[in-house]
């Protein structure tokens, strides 16, 4: 077993992934429980009490970063018996205790990666078009939707913008709040304000027009981490695509050394080999095990859904796959499903 304490919100995600169904999850809880005095009378309380649970359910919000764990209880204490269904949400700065009957490599490498201190959210993108915007954290495991931003903005009329101009001004001033709310400055090493047009242009004037004015030196001294890129419109999916947020990433982040712009990269790289040379990239579970049986994956994508997979067989096939791929000296990258790169289907490509 091992003792793990999240402290912060992403950490919830790695858990998730670390839990299977039948595993044993001992952590501390709320329960209500029911007490008789001496003179008969029923009261109930809630108490905080430690359970171990065999896991049966488990559920996660993406959006909150929220673990819900659900199993009968294997531990009797004193307001619990053998047996009773009970749900642990997991909580931030609180231990709780994995017990497992087998410990691949896969979860071994997600609690490496879970407890690697310099894995962070360095990336945050503000998708814009007039009207709409949405504010996201690009994590090394996720894409995290934090603020989005809807102001109706009126056409403009022959003589007269200034409802148009008014509009806007409540549009941009909304954006640069919710920048201000929910990106940390001391973390972040780029900020993409994407946009089709010139829409991104104007907001980045209005931003730093009102840094001067509120004399905000948050956003004056960080002004240097603000990049503009293009993207077709302001709506999350166009984080995904060729020639959208993404790719552009892969570029800027060569000064910001971000983890996702490895995974753009590679999967871009997929791409061209499955265009250009369609016989040395291959994809789908059976074909990419065969060419694991030849020993000639040179690198392998795969999500980490696949690892999920609630038959204890299936799931052990996904984890040979990998192994054997690193054991022959090609290199794996496990794409999370929650972030934008990860949200492909299962593929590889070898060396011939």
């Amino acid at each position: 077993n091992v003792t793990l304490m999240p402290e912060e919100a992403e950490d919830m995600w790695h858990t998730y992934n670390l839990l299977q169904i039948g595993d044993s999850l001992m952590a501390s809880t709320i329960r209500k429980v029911q007490t008789e005095s001496s003179t008969g009378s029923v009261g109930s309380s809630r108490v905080r009490t430690t359970l171990c649970l065999c896991v049966d359910t488990i559920d996660f919000d993406s959006q909150a970063c929220q673990l819900r764990v659900k199993g009968t209880n294997i531990q009797e204490n004193q307001y619990v018996k053998m047996g009773a269904y009970h749900t642990i949400e997991l909580e931030l700065n609180r231990k709780f205790t994995l017990a497992k009957k087998i410990w691949d490599s896969v979860v071994l490498d997600r609690i490496e990666q879970a407890c690697d201190p310099t894995q962070k959210a360095d990336v945050a993108a503000v998708v814009m078009q007039e009207g709409l915007a949405n504010l996201v954290l690009v994590t090394p495991a996720m894409t995290l939707l934090r603020a989005k931003v809807e102001v109706t903005i009126p056409r403009k009329r022959r003589g007269s913008c200034t409802q148009h101009e008014k509009a806007l001004d409540r549009f941009y001033e909304a954006v640069m709040q919710g920048i201000l709310r929910h990106i940390n400055f001391d973390v972040v090493k780029c900020i993409l304000v994407a946009s089709p047009g010139f829409v991104k242009d104007q907001f980045m004037s209005y931003l730093f027009r009102e840094a001067v004015r509120q004399d905000s030196k948050i956003l004056l001294e960080n002004r240097p981490k603000f990049m503009l890129v293009h993207s077709s419109s302001g709506h999350k999916y166009s984080l995904k695509g060729r020639e959208h947020v993404l790719i552009t990433l892969f570029m800027l982040c060569l000064l910001c050394d971000s983890q996702a712009a490895g995974e753009v990269k590679a999967l871009e790289d997929f791409y061209k080999m499955l265009k250009h040379e369609p016989d040395r990239a291959f994809y789908g579970l059976a074909h990419v095990e065969k060419a694991s049986e030849a020993l000639a994956i040179d690198i392998l994508l795969i999500s980490d859904k696949l690892f999920r997979h609630q038959d204890v067989a299936t799931r052990s096939r996904y984890v040979r796959l990998v192994d054997n791929v690193r054991d022959n000296g090609g290199t794996v990258r496990i794409f999370s499903s929650l972030h934008v790169s990860g949200e492909r289907k299962f593929c590889s490509f070898h060396i011939q």
